[in-house]
């Protein structure tokens, strides 16, 4: 049987308790994301340093995607369920099944799913290759 050093007990239940802590207060400690992009491919375009970039996209039910940008144009086809759509500017709009929308180069957006069954879309973004295909930006000023 292997022996557990005192300082490997003392750090291993010093970590549960600090979990056990902060799920009693409320604060999550690991979850899924909610927002999911599961790439399906991507090609260059005729653009120089620019590729196609289709994903399968799904915002969980209940979840909110955080701020971002993308260095390109996003076109997105919502296949499945609605979320609000949130984009800097523009007041907040309910997207369905069936509908699609575009978010121009840079510009800073969000989605807030506010059902019970995930959204789910195909994303087409149209982007300078070599970048992120998304960076964390910060919510916009009312």
């Amino acid at each position: 049987m292997k022996r557990i050093s005192s300082r490997r007990l003392l750090a291993a239940t010093l970590c549960t308790g600090v979990a056990a802590v902060a799920a009693l207060s409320g604060v999550a400690v690991a979850q899924a994301p909610a927002l999911k992009r599961t790439l399906v491919t991507r090609a260059d375009v005729s653009v120089p340093g620019r590729e196609a970039v289709v994903a399968a996209v799904e915002v969980a039910a209940g979840g909110v995607a955080d701020w971002h940008t993308h260095p390109g144009e996003e076109i997105s086809y919502v296949t499945e369920g609605q979320s609000v759509l949130l984009i800097a500017g523009q007041p907040p709009r309910t997207v369905s099944a069936g509908e699609a929308f575009v978010i121009p180069a840079g510009v800073v957006h969000s989605a807030r799913n506010e059902s019970n069954a995930p959204c789910k879309l195909v994303g087409v973004y149209v982007v300078e290759k070599g970048k992120p295909l998304a960076s964390p930006a910060p919510a916009p000023a009312n």
